[in-house]
């Protein structure tokens, strides 16, 4: 009997994230943590009731919140080192009684645990990027990463180049509220296009690295399946955010640009990994990232972590207060008007 999952009913589905590693064949996988977000369960996931999460109160943290962490993955294989996603940077923010989908936010610490784990920005490939949300793409409009090139799939980058500013601060009025004022469409594309090679669905971004377009969460949504020596795993992104999606993948995300598609990704990718038993990574899963999903006899879906090796110390990996600005620091003055956004090489 597998009494791992049992252990993790308790802190670590309601706990931050650990740098954590797993081997993928000859691949070495680690989740870089930068911080930790609270999804207001209700908010996130509108169609639940108080009932359901008087049910699954275990995953909720102390605020009443579900722990969502934020960071990202490095791929290192054959000497090449690739980073999927960026975190969101040095930001803080309280929790605001008024964000029905959020509660407080806390990132800054993915540099610092790269270089923990000995890897300087410098060191990377690539950062391939499954959407641009800000808590995905947040440092890579750092200086620290200034030349470090950026893989985002090309309906993703269409649909964030075609947004008008209104639709814009429509969206961060939905989403983030608390960086409405603080960050301008135009300037972080200016900032990210000269780095930008778009990609398309099942693109090789690497030997083993295959982009899979899953949209619904955003426009061009993307994950990543990483293949080593007959070994498999599916890095999805925000198909899911929570561990409990897994049983429930019918439930509706209130994040979703497409509801809908979101639900039918979600639960296509469910019972993909629960008939091929592939090991997955769920970057926002708190301090289960990494897993399999079971399907009981009676056909109900769950989470099974997957053991993991520690990188460095718990408490070296404990998200720390931010010691870099936040990248929006970097960003350029804002374009004049009518100026032409740059474009990204595809």
């Amino acid at each position: 009997m597998n009494l791992f999952p049992l252990a993790c009913r308790g802190r670590r589905l309601r706990r931050a994230p650990r740098m954590r590693s797993v081997q993928v064949g000859d691949m070495r996988v680690t989740y870089v943590p930068d911080g930790v977000v609270g999804l207001r369960p209700r908010g996130w996931l509108p169609e639940t009731t108080a009932a359901d999460w008087r049910v699954h109160a275990r995953y909720l943290g102390s605020d009443g919140c579900l722990v969502a962490g934020i960071g990202g993955l490095l791929v290192e294989t054959g000497g090449r080192r690739m980073l999927i996603d960026a975190g969101v940077g040095a930001v803080s923010v309280p929790a605001d009684p008024a964000n029905p989908l959020t509660g407080a936010l806390r990132g800054g610490a993915l540099l610092d645990n790269l270089a923990r784990l000995g890897v300087r920005p410098d060191q990377l490939d690539a950062i391939a990027i499954t959407h641009m949300h800000i808590d995905h793409i947040g440092w890579a409009l750092h200086p620290a990463f200034a030349r470090t090139r950026l893989r985002i799939p090309a309906p993703e980058w269409a649909w964030w180049n075609a947004l008008t500013p209104a639709q814009f601060d429509e969206l961060l009025d939905r989403m983030a509220p608390w960086a409405k004022g603080k960050i301008d469409l135009a300037q972080i594309l200016g900032v990210l296009a000269p780095r930008v090679e778009t990609v398309s669905d099942g693109a090789q971004l690497a030997p083993g690295v295959t982009a899979v377009l899953t949209p619904g969460h955003t426009a061009g949504h993307t994950g990543y399946t990483l293949t080593s020596r007959g070994r498999t795993m599916r890095v999805f992104g925000d198909v899911l955010h929570s561990p409990l999606q897994i049983r429930h993948p019918e439930w509706a995300c209130a994040a979703d640009l497409d509801p809908d598609r979101g639900v039918l990704q979600r639960c296509r990718l469910v019972d993909e990994l629960a008939e091929t038993g592939d090991l997955a990574a769920g970057i926002h899963f708190a301090d289960v990232v990494f897993g399999t999903v079971r399907r009981d006899l009676d056909g109900a879906t769950s989470w099974v972590p997957a053991w993991t090796r520690p990188r460095v110390t718990e408490e070296a990996t404990s998200i720390a207060s931010p010691s870099s600005p936040w990248p929006g620091a970097a960003l350029p003055a804002k374009e004049p008007s009518g100026q032409q956004r740059p474009t990204a090489r595809g």
